[in-house]
Parts: C-alpha cells; structure tokens; sequence
C-alpha cells in the first residue's frame, strides 16, 4: 500500500485502544474510525472481506501524535521552516495534527487579516492536519473575537521579549483588557512564562552553556506563573502555561489548581531529553528560551509528568537558519534560541519514559490526548475511538535508530538530536484513513486539512481531566 493510498481497514496485533494492548481490526469509513474489531488469531473476519487492509503484523497501532506547540514560520520567515517541509517531518514522525503558532511568521497571526493570510501561506501545502493559534500582542484586543469567530484554537502571549520585533511582549494592562475579551468565550490564553528579573552583571565567557543558563534563571519562570495563576483565578478564562523548564515553579502552578484556576501546563522533548551538564562549549544547537536546566530539574520534571502536575508534551519545534545560531563563533548569548525536534517526538519522549516506568497509554494520555484536549480537538483527534479521525501512527517501539543527517526532514538539519540512537521507529502514518508516509515516502500530494474551531460557550474542561465534549473542528 504506497503512500496516498486510502485504507479501509488496519490490522495488527497489537493496537492499542484505551489502556489496552491487543489484536484489533480498525475499519475505516470516510476517514473516520468505523469500529475496532477484537481479532482472534488467523482469522481475518467477514467486516474485512472487499476491504483495502493493510496488515502491519505486531507493529503497534495507535492514535497519531497531536504536537499543538509547533513554529511554522510561514509565510515570511520560509528560509528557516514552511508548511511543507514542516508537516512532512511531522508525517515522518507520526504526528497528524499541529497547532501552528502566531510567531516567527511575519506578519504574526496577530489580527483577523493576518490570520487569513497565514491561512492562505498554508494552502495546498499541508502533509497533516494543521490547526492554528493567534496571538495577544499590544493593542490588539479588539481583535481577539473576530479571530476566534474566524477558527483559531486559542491565543498566546510573551511576558519577556519574543525574540522577534513584530510579536511584542504583554504588560499587566494588556493581559487584564485581553482576559475581559476572552471571559465567557471558552477560548484559552498561552503564556510564555518567563519575566525579567534583576541580574548580577558580571564577566563570563559567551562560549560556555552555563552563562546563558545564568542569564535565565528559574527565577523568571516563577515570577511569570506568579502572574499567570493569580490572572487565572481573576478572571477564570483557562491559562496554558508552555514549556515549563523550571521544576520550581510546580508548587505554585499545584495550589493556583487546587483553588479553582483553570490552569495547564506542558513541558517539552528537549527538557526531559537533555541536560545542562552534557552540553558542550559552544554548541549553540541546544540553545532554547526557556533554557536546558540541570539533571536534577530534569528528574522533577519527569516525576511531576508522572503526578499528573504536567499536562502533556510537546515539541515546541523552533528552527532557524544555520547561521542564526552563530556555530562560527559558539556564542551562546548571541544565538537564536530554539530547537528543532518535530519529527523525533515521540521517539525522544518514549526513549527515555520507557526506562522511567511510563507505559505506551501513558504516550497517548500525554502526546495524542492531552493536546487534542488542549486546543479542542478531542472529539475527532487524539484517541482510537469510532467516530474520530482515523489519524494512526504504526510503529515500532522497540526498533532503536540513529538520528542521521539525511533523514531529517525538516528545512534545516540543525539539532542537538543529530547522531543520537533513539528507541521507537515510526513506519506508517495515516491520516484520516490515507497514507502520508511510509517508511521513508510521502504521499504525492499534501493530504492535510485546516481545522477551524467552533467558537465554544462552555469552559474547557481539560483542566478536570476530562474530555470536553464539544463541537468538534471543522476541516476547510
């Protein structure tokens, strides 16, 4: 079965449904998951008779990846990543769905034009599904409904400069005019959680990691949640706090919830994969805003996941041209600050939850679920259930390959991932029942859709753990 192939039905025996691991039959109708037949050994059942089946064996059958903290950069920044360089590594990678974000495109999806023009840059280019968030920037309040009216998933903000000139960070007068926009309308407000703090000045050298670490102690990040918490229980409009890098700040992001606020919070691939200590001189590859803190913060980290106090992961996937990260001179400080990860996600994520005792419906709970609920796309994505999207990632989790230049699929092959041996080995992916990728091929044609989110009148309820049980998306 080649890529752009429309499947009817998928065997294997071993897909996961639920919390459970067995042999299953998935037919597919229209795209959409039509039942999950129980398969006993050797028999292929009448439901499969006149069926296009692909039978992949004991590789295993789950839901695709939904990867909602994604940087496209398109249109305007295509030098560094575009829609589809970007999905196609996502496709590689087993995720079917991404949530672009408003920044580093230019213009920024800032206003209710620019959201359509981002939509049009997108057009034909798409390898996934691929939904949308628009930003809170100075003074643009008022353009808030008519881009949630027009589809986006929700909003984001800075609270410390962007990076980029035309994404301006929020003060408090901004933030409290935006969350009165947003009472009432169900939508849910990103924050970049880290405010600037006083520093010490002092001399160090550029080349090392632990002087840009210095620069951005936990500090910023506690003091940013501080903010946000006392926002989310204000106003009680749903806040997400991204890329949590500081395990410092948990206490307070657990008491602001068990008060009532309607808060999550996400960490990242690269936050539980690597560490401050490891990183050498001069290898500004592992530069990122929020920084790569130390082992012992990583283990907070990854015990607070298995809490529950951490929501999800994601890639936060953050290219930029080579040159952008200054490897001629290593220097840290001068350095873009991002990391590209998108196609490795769930390798990264199961190479090292494997060996911290999490379980494969722990991945889906915390890559394909959690995210889907995030950006209000539970009800068609992020499960193995009849009635959704028959988004399937097929892989093997316990097939070990190297991260080699040439099978990266991103614009630019730049990663701290580079010639690492990760566990788990995508080979198929599907989106709503047709292949986009096959162990190394891509469809002819991009075979993604954008999703557009209904305006909501309810809260979301992710926050209770729950699935919301909303409209669901509608693909344009």
């Amino acid at each position: 079965m080649e890529p752009g192939s429309t499947v009817s039905a998928v065997r294997s025996s071993r897909v996961l449904c639920g919390t459970e691991i067995r042999p299953a039959l998935i037919v597919i109708k229209e795209g959409k998951i039509h039942k999950i037949l129980p398969e006993s050994s050797g028999s292929t059942g009448d439901t499969a008779a006149g069926c296009e089946v692909l039978d992949v064996g004991d590789r295993l059958v789950m839901p695709g990846i939904v990867d909602c903290h994604v940087h496209v950069n398109e249109p305007g920044r295509t030098t560094w990543e575009g829609f589809w360089t970007a999905t196609r590594a996502a496709a590689a990678g087993g995720v079917t769905t991404i949530v672009d974000m408003p920044l580093n495109s230019i213009p920024p999806t800032t206003t209710l034009d620019n959201f359509h023009e981002k939509m049009a840059a997108a057009s034909g280019k798409c390898f996934v599904d691929t939904a949308f968030w628009g930003g809170v920037i100075p003074g643009n309040q008022l353009e808030l409904l008519p881009m949630i009216q027009a589809g986006v998933a929700g909003f984001k903000c800075f609270l410390i400069h962007s990076g980029v000139e035309e994404f301006s960070h929020v003060t408090d007068e901004d933030l409290h005019m935006a969350m009165k926009q947003l009472q009432g309308t169900g939508s849910v407000l990103l924050f970049h959680a880290e405010r600037d703090v006083p520093l010490p000045s002092e001399e160090a050298d550029p080349k090392e990691y632990s002087t840009f670490l210095k620069s951005r102690p936990d500090v910023m990040e506690l003091e940013a949640i501080r903010t946000v918490t006392e926002l989310c229980l204000k106003y009680q409009v749903h806040c997400h706090i991204v890329h949590l890098s500081s395990a410092q700040p948990l206490a307070l992001i657990q008491a602001a919830k068990q008060a009532g606020a309607p808060l999550t919070v996400e960490t990242t691939h690269h936050y539980l994969s690597l560490s401050a200590e490891h990183i050498p001189a001069g290898a500004t590859q592992f530069k990122c805003c929020p920084p790569i803190r130390g082992v012992a913060n990583q283990e907070q980290l990854w015990s607070a996941l298995k809490a529950g106090q951490i929501d999800m992961v994601v890639s936060d996937h953050s290219p930029c041209t080579p040159d952008l990260k200054r490897l001629d001179s290593g220097d840290f400080t001068q350095a873009w600050g991002g990391i590209s990860s998108l196609q490795f996600g769930l390798s990264l994520f199961w190479t090292s939850a494997s060996k911290k005792g999490f379980t494969l419906p722990d991945v889906v709970r915390l890559l394909c679920q959690r995210t889907a609920q995030l950006c209000r796309l539970d009800n068609q994505k992020g499960s193995l259930v009849p009635g959704h999207d028959a988004d399937l990632v097929i892989w093997d989790p316990e097939k070990e390959f190297e991260v080699k230049d040439a099978s990266i699929h991103h614009k630019n092959k730049l990663t701290p991932y580079l010639g690492l041996t990760l566990l788990g080995e995508v080979s198929v992916t599907i989106v709503r029942g047709r292949v986009v990728y096959k162990q190394g091929s891509f469809s002819p044609t991009p075979l993604g859709k954008h999703l557009l989110l209904p305006q909501r009148k309810t809260q979301v309820s992710l926050c209770d753990g729950e699935k919301s049980g909303e409209d669901p998306g509608l693909p344009v």
